[in-house]
């Protein structure tokens, strides 16, 4: 079961992921998501380890029933600009911007963070399969991003992205070889 962080310390906390890192192609998005300190379903989990039918699911029972929660994004044109590690950042940054609630403690999913200015933050690596909070936000990540994906693909039907959502696999690769790049596509990654 997904526990809470420090649930006893009356603090807000807030988790947050990102979705897209790995990809040749399109935005990191990434969500921050300030749950109950009581919230439990069942089927929550690092999106990793989820269908795409029970992420969907659960998109909108995190929706309706987070406190607060936020997405945010960076270009492919900011991810070679700042890097996609601190464009992660960014993204994360962006959706906590963005929030009703202003959390008292960050748990961000990994090993490094750039802090956010005057919220207390804790890294937690495999945090998504640790903690809701971090769990839901990977979540939102992940749907909203493969959404986005799949709408820009109607753009660039020769790139498969409804299938690979811009990961580097065997057909975005042979594509890019093939027809280029598109605007969508990081100029600073190896293709």
């Amino acid at each position: 079961m997904l526990e809470s962080f420090f649930l006893d310390d009356g603090l807000v906390e807030c988790g947050c992921d990102e979705a897209g890192r790995g990809c040749l192609a399109g935005p990191v998005f990434a969500a921050a998501v300030i749950l109950p300190p009581t919230f439990y379903h069942p089927l929550l989990n690092d999106s990793k380890l989820l269908t795409e039918r029970k992420r969907y699911l659960l998109r909108p029972v995190i929706e309706q029933t987070a406190l607060a929660w936020a997405v945010g994004i960076c270009s492919p044109e900011e991810i070679d600009e700042i890097n996609i590690l601190h464009a992660s950042f960014k993204a994360m940054h962006k959706a906590i911007d963005s929030l009703t609630i202003k959390p008292d403690r960050l748990l961000i999913d990994g090993n490094r963070f750039d802090p956010y200015p005057s919220i207390m933050h804790t890294c937690v690596i495999k945090g998504d399969g640790k903690y809701a909070s971090i769990a839901a936000a990977s979540i939102l990540a992940k749907t909203y991003r493969d959404d986005y994906m799949r709408g820009r693909a109607e753009d660039y039907p020769a790139y498969d992205w409804c299938t690979n959502k811009g990961y580097p696999t065997k057909a975005h690769r042979a594509a890019i070889e093939i027809f280029g790049l598109t605007p969508l596509h990081r100029k600073t990654f190896k293709m």
